[in-house]
């Protein structure tokens, strides 16, 4: 079965790198990531350290997007001449006529398109990496980043030059041979430009190197690859028009399933965001320790009132999704007099009880006879809730199965200068791979029974 696979995933690759849309594409990501260094330099960005600043961040931002739309129309082309002009054709008949099982045949065909979508991604990736390396050219003034210029035209020209000559003098496909070569030769392009600056002058290859920035392009990337499964499930029973239309959907959705569907999978009433939060004391910070003291300033007064003896829980997200303050039970301030070192007395149920109010300044105490064993401690930009957050069990199992593409965009993060751990990267690709299944299997069952005959 794994010879069966391999033999229809070379044949599907080399079918998809030979249609002219998947070379279209990439020369219009090309041309659109040179004119994205012309057009981004007028959106006044705050300049910040980081990885991006100024007006690279809309460049990143656009560059991504770019990537992300480009590689999804490519998806639907490629996957749609992999399987469904296939079943139309009747080509696929003498594949599954003989002893091929139809879901190692699915199987093949998505890694053949996956394996041609990977390639494209690449190539489309470290256009936008050139284009960062360069910096937006706000006017006619700025200099051009000329090892840029030189070493991404040349690898552009290699490519098609050699394109070119086989296909005249051998028959070889120009399509297929332009893809193919420029993926290895853009690459090293990347690499000289990495090794050489501005000036011509050779540098260490980690000046220019930018880590955040490549997990941001390889999460981008693995969305991508959910999206080949989506298009490969689609092209079993649609056809391209279709297909493609399933795609953009499928993106666009899978984009705003968190405000959708993620909004009613989690219910929560937040009393006011984090301006700043401090340990008491510096044995205190990591807050997960019985008798840990941590200040809390909100950047507004509480939205419902908030006494000493209150519970507090907290979270990044407004409607207490992924609360990082612990599992506990709420409790409620007693309508006597409240001794916060009752609280910690044997047998006391674990907490972070309101201690003290003070205008916007909370005294939070974790309590209870062993504490409550938290995530983290609260941080700047957390909001703050009185009671756990409810979960709507519907709701959150739709949101689980429609991709969050969310979870794919790290633009804001970098842009941000919130670096994002390779624990978090390995997270989203697991995320991916069960999307990826998930889909597979959706496109065996809708080809099952597809009559090919």
């Amino acid at each position: 079965m794994i010879s069966q696979t391999l033999t229809i995933a070379r044949t599907t690759f080399l079918e998809s790198v030979r249609q002219p849309i998947y070379f279209i594409l990439l020369v219009l990501s090309g041309i659109a990531m040179v004119l994205v260094t012309w057009s981004t330099g007028f959106t006044m960005e705050y300049r910040s350290t980081g990885e991006v600043s100024g007006d690279n961040k809309s460049l990143l931002e656009i560059g991504l997007a770019t990537v992300f739309v480009a590689g999804t129309l490519l998806a639907g082309f490629i996957a749609t001449s992999a399987m469904s002009r296939e079943i139309e054709r009747r080509t696929v008949l003498t594949v599954v006529s003989k002893p091929v099982p139809r879901p190692v045949l699915v199987l093949g065909k998505f890694v053949g398109v996956a394996a041609s979508m990977l390639i494209a991604t690449i190539i489309m990736l470290v256009f936008l990496q050139l284009a960062l390396r360069h910096g937006v050219q706000s006017t006619a003034a700025d200099d051009v980043d000329k090892p840029v210029v030189v070493f991404g035209l040349s690898a552009a020209f290699i490519a098609l030059a050699v394109a070119v000559w086989g296909n005249f003098f051998y028959g070889w496909s120009f399509t297929q041979t332009a893809s193919l070569l420029l993926c290895p030769l853009i690459v090293l392009a990347w690499v000289l430009v990495l090794l050489i600056n501005k000036n011509w002058q050779v540098q260490p290859l980690s000046r220019d190197f930018k880590p955040q920035i490549l997990i941001a392009s390889v999460s981008v990337g693995a969305a991508l690859l959910v999206l080949t499964a989506v298009a490969i499930a689609a092209s079993a029973r649609l056809g391209q028009v279709m297909t493609i239309v399933i795609c953009l959907v499928v993106m666009l959705f899978g984009l705003l399933s968190g405000p959708v569907l993620g909004r009613y999978a989690f219910s929560n009433t937040p009393l006011a965001a984090v301006l700043r939060a401090v340990p008491e004391k510096d044995r205190f910070e990591p807050f997960s320790s019985l008798g840990d003291v941590y200040l809390i300033t909100l950047k507004t007064g509480p939205s419902r009132s908030l006494r000493p003896g209150d519970s507090l829980y907290y979270g990044p997200y407004p409607n207490g999704f992924d609360l990082q303050s612990g599992s506990f039970e709420p409790r409620t301030a007693p309508d006597g007099p409240f001794n916060p070192d009752d609280l910690i007395r044997a047998g006391s149920e674990p907490g972070l009880v309101v201690t003290d109010v003070k205008d916007l300044t909370l005294t939070v105490r974790n309590i209870g006879e062993r504490g409550v064993n938290v995530s983290r401690p609260p941080r700047e930009g957390d909001y703050v809730f009185k009671t756990p957050t409810q979960t709507n069990a519907l709701a959150l199992a739709a949101w689980g199965i429609v991709p969050n593409f969310q979870a794919f965009w790290m633009v804001d993060a970098v842009s941000q200068n919130q670096p994002v751990p390779f624990g978090h990267l390995a997270l989203v690709l697991g995320y991916a791979a069960m999307q990826i299944g998930l889909f597979l299997a959706l496109a065996v069952l809708l080809f099952q029974n597809r009559d090919v005959g």
